[in-house]
């Protein structure tokens, strides 16, 4: 077997001839950290600066001479290729773990699970935390923050929805999602008044609420909904008869806005609440599955335009 090579969590490499050798790295922190392979194992650790062994941690791991359980096609055990072995026991390269964590990221997860396959079709799915993610990842400074960031929203719009009031810009949680009349408590309690806004167009309440369309300022409008009632049509290309369809839809569980990538079948993941609909008839994918393949038209067709948005009904 040529010479090993051990990959670090900032996607550097080292080369090492002889397992048992101990080599030094500054990682990107300049904390300089001993590497070191086991003789007897195929497997890699971090060592003490006496040499002493240090069994992995929430700060340590291991790295072992295993194909990568998230690209098996392009690598192979024993290959000399080290690679970092995640909590779940399986193998990964940095350069795979961050591309399967982008993409759950391009779909709305920010919780990462293992795909690793571990029986015919069933996936390992436990999950990882994002700091073993961020250790392990091929990550660079901006797609750190670009996953810090993206992680936070997907967090917080998944149980509530917050805006800055436009008088005093503290947060504000709109707890009825029916409603586009919101109170500020801080803005009361200074005023000794009520002080309300309108989620929609951000300027103090006009008119009668509750009210889930607008409130009686000039311009307050749902670019949203004008959007979905406006924008371009598309046609799914590998799905039979799927033509003229709008190119942006709202979920009908969450209200979300979403569009198709133009890939695959007609069926959709939701970013928000995750559930599975038909990007044509705008049912859910089990309803409309029972009537038409994923990759014909709907027997009820394009569904029209929609001229309301869905409020989230959060269980």
């Amino acid at each position: 077997m040529g010479g090993l090579r051990v990959v670090s969590g900032a996607g550097a490499t080292l080369p090492v001839q002889n397992k048992g050798e101990v080599l030094k790295k500054k990682n990107n922190n300049n904390r300089e950290t001993n590497f070191h392979i086991k003789e007897n194992q195929n497997e890699f650790s971090e060592a003490g600066a006496g040499g002493e062994e240090i069994r992995p941690t929430r700060y340590h791991a291991w790295f072992v001479d295993r194909r990568d359980d998230l690209d098996p096609v392009s690598s192979e055990d024993g290959d000399g290729g080290l690679r970092a072995e995640m909590s779940c026991g399986h193998a990964v390269t940095p350069e795979s773990l961050t591309l399967w964590c982008s993409s759950q990221l391009d779909e709305g997860k920010y919780k990462f699970r293992c795909p690793a396959v571990v029986e015919g079709t069933k996936l390992c799915n436990k999950l990882w935390s994002y700091e073993e993610v961020r250790r392990l990842a091929d990550l660079s400074v901006e797609e750190m923050q670009h996953f810090e960031e993206t992680m936070a929203h997907l967090a917080a719009a998944e149980y509530y929805e917050v805006q800055p009031c436009p008088q005093c810009k503290t947060c504000v949680e709109r707890r009825d999602l029916s409603n586009l009349c919101v109170t500020c408590t801080i803005c009361t309690a200074d005023q000794k008044k009520a002080y309300q806004f309108c989620w929609q167009c951000q300027k103090r309440w006009k008119g009668h609420g509750p009210r889930s369309d607008r409130c009686d300022n000039d311009g307050c409008t749902n670019r949203d909904l004008e959007l979905l009632q406006t924008c371009k049509t598309i046609s799914l290309p590998e799905v039979e008869g799927a033509t003229a369809c709008p190119s942006v839809r709202a979920c009908p569980t969450c209200g979300i806005r979403v569009e198709h990538n133009q890939q695959y079948c007609k069926n959709i993941n939701c970013p928000r609440c995750g559930v599975q609909f038909c990007f044509i008839c705008l049912k859910l994918k089990r309803e409309c599955c029972q009537t038409s393949s994923p990759y014909k038209i709907c027997p009820s067709g394009v569904a029209p335009r929609q001229t309301s948005i869905p409020a989230w009904k959060r269980k």
